[in-house]
């Protein structure tokens, strides 16, 4: 198996810190989120599942919100309490 690659490193270990919550992870201009995480955030605040090459074999599920729509996406977030 591949490793992953280093920004899905950096990625995965800030999750292992906050498992409990949604990790929005800086990109350039995005927040992304992936695997369960993006999963959620599809469903509950109905944004397109993508996927993203991240060193493995399968895509990592990811969903992905624009800098300039974070605030809103944050009070959708905290008004569904997810």
């Amino acid at each position: 198996m591949a490793e992953f690659s280093p920004m899905m490193k950096h990625y995965l270990e800030i999750k292992e810190e906050y498992k409990d919550c949604i990790v929005f992870y800086r990109l350039g201009d995005f927040y992304e989120m992936f695997f369960d995480d993006a999963k959620t955030a599809s469903r509950e605040l109905e944004i397109t599942l993508t996927g993203r090459d991240c060193g493995q074999e399968e895509r990592a599920p990811m969903c992905r919100s624009s800098f300039s729509c974070s605030r809103k996406l944050y009070c959708k977030t905290y008004r569904k309490r997810i």
